[in-house]
């Protein structure tokens, strides 16, 4: 093992224990070039990160916004409460595996024309939602909304592995997964005061304007990310130049061959860990939304949509608090282990989860037993906020673990655990309520307490026995194809 060495000098393992000097990835590459991402100024980086993150926010308030409008949708189409339902699973479950497409595109064409054209087709949706005149006519339009969204989800991470040096990347990351978070807390909150006040209906339309006004912003912030080592150098593009949509063309990559990479990830344990274990934190939280719906807006709370739509703020407070302790705190404690021991592992930032390992399933705990109590509001929020840390948190960990663990594979690893996890919320939407019906808040929110605590303490052996558990799958799959590269 490398001797320690001062905190500029750092090391990754990527499939093994072996060192490999990462001095280029902390200050981009050794030659310097300005057209990597990684010798970008800070605002470009800023401006294409950002746009981006927004856009991830957008199209999470894309699968929650039918959440707040299940009785007006049953009013008006005449359907039952699980066709209303649908409008919500459906879309989730899409924009899960809409990834398996969105992924290998990105690999042949690069990340700017698909995010531009996954812009353009969201806006399309939701001007069609906006005009259908019948239930069957919505939720297709609700499927697809949820397919071309996906495009801001499992993507992202690649773009923050393009720019971003590790001792940063949980930082980064972190601002996906808050906007992530904020979609699912702020889009309930404006949805159900548009709901209240103009129809449901609004909500289509209003996300129709905000996604385009950020399809134009796009056009001029979103730079393209990829770059291909074996292409010659040239001078500093322009802003014209970087507007381009062919920079991130890779003539040697195949749609095929990465969709069988994302295929046989499945293979991986760290990767089915992260995906359970966020895919449980996420689905608990639709449990949560479900759960709040049903419950406040009946005797004895009886309150109107808006004041629901209130309630999501405590969720969102408990994402923001989550900055911090679930983003730069992973960054740190990795380069302090890294420090310490001259060798920079993905297991060093699997400790990060101990604080929301504990407040994340508390939150849970709260909530349902305030829920089955009938106590005052502010217990259940309180419990919401919690949990929405979690979520979060969690969540983040997760994510910039697998993005160490599988670097050369992030965009496909990341499919893997978003098709996991938004089919946990699929299911979860269509049998929460049965499931609580038939056992009780109390019995049904402890269980997912359990679950949650199970599924976390997993972090333990991986951090013992993390190390040669990637040198041993780095013997098959696709990651041997990058191993027998670097050998």
């Amino acid at each position: 093992m490398a001797e320690s060495k001062p905190s500029t000098d750092y090391v990754e393992s990527i499939a093994d224990e072996r060192v490999v000097p990462c001095i280029d990835e902390l200050k981009g590459s050794g030659d310097a070039d300005p057209n990597d991402p990684q010798n970008w100024s800070k605002t470009a980086r800023l401006a294409t990160y950002l746009t981006i993150c927004f856009y991830t926010f957008l199209a999470n308030v894309n699968s929650s916004n039918f959440t707040v409008a299940t009785k007006a949708i049953i009013q008006e189409f005449n359907v039952t409460q699980t066709q209303a339902g649908e409008l919500v699973c459906f879309n989730v479950f899409l924009f899960g595996l809409g990834n398996i497409f969105w992924v290998p595109l990105m690999r042949v064409v690069g990340k700017r024309p698909v995010y531009l054209v996954s812009m353009l087709a969201l806006c399309m949706m939701n001007v069609w939602s906006s005009y259908s005149s019948s239930y069957g006519e919505l939720l297709a339009s609700r499927i697809l909304s949820g397919f071309v969204a996906a495009a801001a989800d499992a993507t992202v991470p690649a773009v923050v592995s393009d720019m971003v040096a590790p001792q940063d990347r949980g930082h980064y990351l972190m601002v996906f997964h808050l906007a992530l978070t904020s979609g699912l807390f702020i889009g309930p909150l404006i949805n159900a005061y548009l709901v209240q006040e103009q129809g449901w209906r609004w909500m289509c339309y209003f996300l129709a304007v905000a996604v385009g006004v950020t399809f134009v912003v796009a056009v001029f912030t979103i730079r393209e990310t990829t770059y291909l080592q074996g292409r010659p150098r040239v001078a500093k593009r322009s802003a014209r130049q970087w507007m381009s949509l062919r920079l991130g063309y890779n003539p040697k990559a195949s749609f095929v061959r990465t969709l069988l990479d994302i295929v046989c990830n499945v293979a991986y344990p760290q990767l089915l860990w992260a995906a359970f274990s966020i895919g449980i934190s996420v689905g608990w939280n639709i449990v949560v939304q479900l759960t709040a719906s049903r419950t406040f807006t009946a005797p004895p709370y009886n309150w109107p949509a808006g004041s629901l739509g209130l309630l999501s703020l405590a969720g969102f407070i408990g994402s923001v608090l989550a900055f911090y302790l679930g983003g730069r705190l992973i960054d740190i404690i990795s380069t302090r282990y890294t420090n310490r021991y001259g060798q920079r592992l993905p297991e060093y930032r699997l400790p990060a989860i101990i604080i929301p390992g504990v407040i994340g399933p508390g939150g849970i705990l709260v909530f349902g037993l305030c829920i089955a109590n009938q106590t005052h509001w502010i217990g259940a929020a309180v419990g919401y906020a919690m949990q929405a840390f979690g979520v979060a948190a969690i969540s983040n960990v997760a994510v910039t673990y697998c993005l160490d663990c599988y670097k050369p594979l992030t965009g496909e690893a990341l499919v893997i655990i978003f098709v996991v996890r938004n089919t946990i919320g699929m299911l979860l939407s269509l049998y929460a309520a049965d499931w609580i019906t038939r056992q009780g808040e109390a019995a049904v929110f402890g269980e997912m307490t359990a679950i949650q605590v199970t599924s976390i303490l997993v972090a333990i052996p991986l951090f013992v026995w993390g190390a040669p558990l990637r040198a041993w799958t780095a013997r098959y799959g696709p990651m041997k194809r990058f191993q027998g590269a670097e050998n």
